[in-house]
């Protein structure tokens, strides 16, 4: 199915180049029919908040709430791609006649981001180096202690520095694999859930 037609969105080019940043990484959008498979598996509720890290032009938000009408927050560093994660939403939001605000786009690092009471979801697509990535679950982890909760990080093609880190955090736990694409070692998706 062409999602970015029926949703009224454009975020199929792919970044070409890298960024300056050694510690940031290019943006790809993870394929849809990899999307249909992780949550055909993990249906999210309409009560979920999900936090995407890195996320372009905003194609996973506006999937899950197509699918589910959970509340999704983007990040984004790149002017480029947040201004058109807001022009994409200003589509989806005429086209579905969609009025509530449950759809957000912040421009700015990860790590710079106040993780809210209320996320429970983050979903990484390898989006930047492990420092960074650090840096974040360490900002969970303080929220966390403000206010106790289960949450779930997502990580999607994952480094084997993201997985190391994670297989080793004293406060979470792998919850799943969703191997998905042609499954090569990297190509699928791996839950962890906290056992704060």
């Amino acid at each position: 199915m062409n999602y970015d037609k029926l949703l009224h969105i454009e975020t199929e080019e792919i970044q070409f180049g890298f960024n300056k940043s050694y510690h940031y990484h290019r943006y790809e959008p993870t394929p849809y029919e990899h999307l249909e498979k992780l949550f055909h598996e993990f249906p999210l509720h309409k009560t979920d908040y999900v936090v995407d890290f890195g996320c372009g032009k905003g194609r996973l938000n506006f999937f899950i709430h197509y699918l589910f009408q959970s509340t999704v927050t983007g990040i984004e560093m790149n002017e480029e791609f947040y201004q058109d994660a807001l022009y994409n939403l200003e589509k989806y939001r005429k086209n579905r006649k969609v009025r509530e605000r449950k759809i957000n786009f912040h421009l700015g690092k990860a790590e710079g981001y106040a993780i809210q009471p209320e996320d429970n979801y983050f979903y990484f697509f390898n989006p930047f180096s492990l420092p960074i990535f650090q840096k974040i679950i360490s900002n969970l982890f303080y929220s966390l202690e403000e206010k106790s909760r289960i949450v779930k990080i997502i990580l999607y093609f994952p480094s084997n520095e993201y997985l190391f880190f994670m297989d080793n955090h004293a406060f979470f736990e792998k919850e799943a694999d969703v191997h998905v694409g042609n499954k090569t070692d990297k190509d699928h998706f791996v839950i962890y859930k906290s056992i704060y």
